[in-house]
């Protein structure tokens, strides 16, 4: 569960203060997937950095697995990132000097996991990559190198993985490709789904849409596949 209550970012500019976010609450239950939405500036990738703990808020609370994340130091924020939380970006920053296999053993390595080589195998085989382990990001199209994004963040198997606009650089079919093997990784692992997009035909395939405006939660509703 992600319990969010009266969120809010502020920030210092040459013009005053600004304020990304305000007064944001809502929850997400085990295993939703959560589309947020808005227009540009509207403060979703900021509201995603905040849930995942890589900024700070300038008020309210985010509470995850019953942790109040404000609780945490700089060591137990990555800790908890390390542990339970997987992330794909829409320019999949992957590692140009790794292979497709070594950029998924990196995280299972980083934890010290015996058998990386083999969990990376499984996983890069489970999104269709079992021929390309061997290749480097730039010799992968872009669709093949956010399906080596997807097998490493869901290597650490994260309780909670969240997408900034994983479909953002890619054609509609490569991108349709990409949203169904993310959805299917999610529903097999059971993990809750926090999806950035400007894509509405992605976010109505989640349970729960956010949508923001001007740094405000507009609406919080219940979709109807949900």
């Amino acid at each position: 569960m992600i319990k969010v209550k009266d969120l809010g970012k502020l920030v210092t500019t040459q013009e005053g203060e600004l304020n990304i976010l305000r007064d944001i609450t809502f929850d997400i239950a085990k295993g939703e997937s959560v589309a947020v939405t808005g227009e540009s500036g509207s403060g979703k990738s900021t509201l995603l950095s905040l849930l995942a703990g890589l900024d700070q808020p300038s008020a309210g609370s985010i509470t995850i697995d019953d942790q109040l994340l404000a609780d945490l130091d700089e060591d137990g924020l990555a800790a908890f990132r390390a542990q339970r939380v997987g992330f794909v970006f829409q320019s999949f920053h992957l590692l140009a000097s790794l292979t497709a296999l070594e950029n998924v053993m990196l995280p299972l390595d980083l934890a010290g996991e015996s058998d990386a080589k083999q969990q990376a195998n499984i996983l890069l085989n489970q999104v269709g990559l079992k021929e390309r382990v061997t290749h480097y990001p730039k010799q992968l199209s872009g669709g093949e190198q956010q399906r080596v994004a997807i097998a490493r963040a869901f290597a650490s198997n994260p309780s909670i993985l969240f997408a900034d606009e994983p479909t953002g650089n890619l054609d509609s079919k490569t991108g349709k490709t990409v949203a169904d093997l993310l959805f299917k990784l999610n529903k097999e692992r059971e993990t809750t789904l926090v999806l950035v997009t400007h894509d509405e035909k992605l976010a109505l395939r989640c349970d729960h849409q956010l949508i923001l405006e001007a740094g405000r939660l507009i609406e919080d509703k219940v979709l109807v596949n949900a």
